[in-house]
C-alpha cells in the first residue's frame, strides 16, 4: 500500500514572515512535520511543495523530498488542492500512482507520527462502512451561530438561520466538530475525482484540538510544549 504525504510549504506569509522556516526549540517549524511523515509505519513517500529556494535549501537538509511549485500556485489566493493535484500530476509522468493521499500542513507541528498511524488506521477499520476519507477535527463546542464576513462586506450564514434551531436542540441532535486541519487522508482515486482533500464520504477523526500555528502566541505555546514534552 502506497500513502504519498503531501506537505505544503509555501515563502510568503502574510500573517507570520518566513512562518515554515521559523525555529521551535531549535527546529524548523516545518521540520516537524517532516519528521512526523517520516516516523509514520504507513507513509510510504513525502513530498514537501514549495517555491521558495530557501525552504527548499532546509527541507532537504531534513531528508525530505522536495518538489518546486509554480509561482500561480504560491500567491496569497492560492488553494490547497490544486497544489496537491500539481504534485500528483508531476508525479503520475514518472509512473507513480499511490493508492492513498494524505495532506500535512507545517503549521500543525505536534500532530506526531503517532497520531498520523492512528488517524490511517481510523479510516482504514471504517473502509468497510463506505468511508473514503478522513480528516482531524476537535469538538468546538457552541458554534451554532457562526457567520462569515465575506470580502465585499456581505455576510453569509453557515447555518439555518431561517428555522434559527435553539441552541440546546442544535447541541443535542447535531454535535458541532470543527476541522483542526493536522491530517487529511484519502483514496486516490477519489482526490483525483473530487479535486479537493476532503472526498465524498468523510469520517472525522476526532481528538483533542491541535495548535494551527497563526498568531506569534502560537508559536510561545507551541515552544512551552515541546519542552515539556522533551
Amino acid at each position: 500500500m502506497e500513502i504519498l504525504a503531501i506537505i505544503p510549504a509555501r515563502g510568503g506569509s502574510k500573517g507570520i514572515k518566513r512562518k515554515n522556516i521559523r525555529e521551535i526549540c531549535g527546529k524548523p517549524l516545518v521540520g516537524y512535520t517532516i519528521d512526523a511523515a517520516h516516523g509514520s509505519k504507513y507513509v510510504t513517500r513525502t513530498i514537501v511543495s514549495t517555491e521558495d529556494a530557501e525552504i527548499k535549501e532546509v527541507c532537504e537538509k531534513l531528508g525530505a523530498e522536495v518538489m518546486a511549485r509554480p509561482c500561480e500556485l504560491a500567491c496569497d489566493e492560492a488553494k490547497t488542492a490544486p497544489v496537491m493535484l500539481h504534485v500528483a500530476e508531476e508525479l503520475e509522468k514518472e509512473g507513480y500512482k499511490p493508492d492513498y493521499i494524505l495532506l500535512l500542513q507545517a503549521t500543525c507541528p505536534l500532530r506526531d507520527a503517532k497520531f498520523i498511524d492512528d488517524a490511517c488506521e481510523f479510516l482504514f477499520k471504517n473502509l468497510e462502512k463506505g468511508y473514503d476519507s478522513c480528516f482531524s477535527a476537535f469538538d468546538k463546542g457552541c458554534t451554532h451561530a457562526l457567520w462569515r464576513i465575506n470580502p465585499d462586506g456581505t455576510v453569509q450564514s453557515l447555518y439555518d438561520h431561517r428555522t434559527r434551531p435553539r441552541r440546546q436542540e442544535l447541541e443535542r441532535h447535531h454535535p458541532m466538530i470543527c476541522e483542526s486541519g493536522a491530517f487529511y487522508l484519502l483514496k486516490y482515486d477519489v482526490f483525483k475525482e473530487v479535486k479537493d482533500f476532503i472526498g465524498k464520504h468523510p469520517i472525522p477523526y476526532v481528538t483533542e484540538q491541535i495548535i494551527d500555528i497563526d498568531e506569534e502566541k502560537d508559536f510561545q505555546r507551541v515552544a512551552e510544549i515541546v519542552e515539556k514534552r522533551k
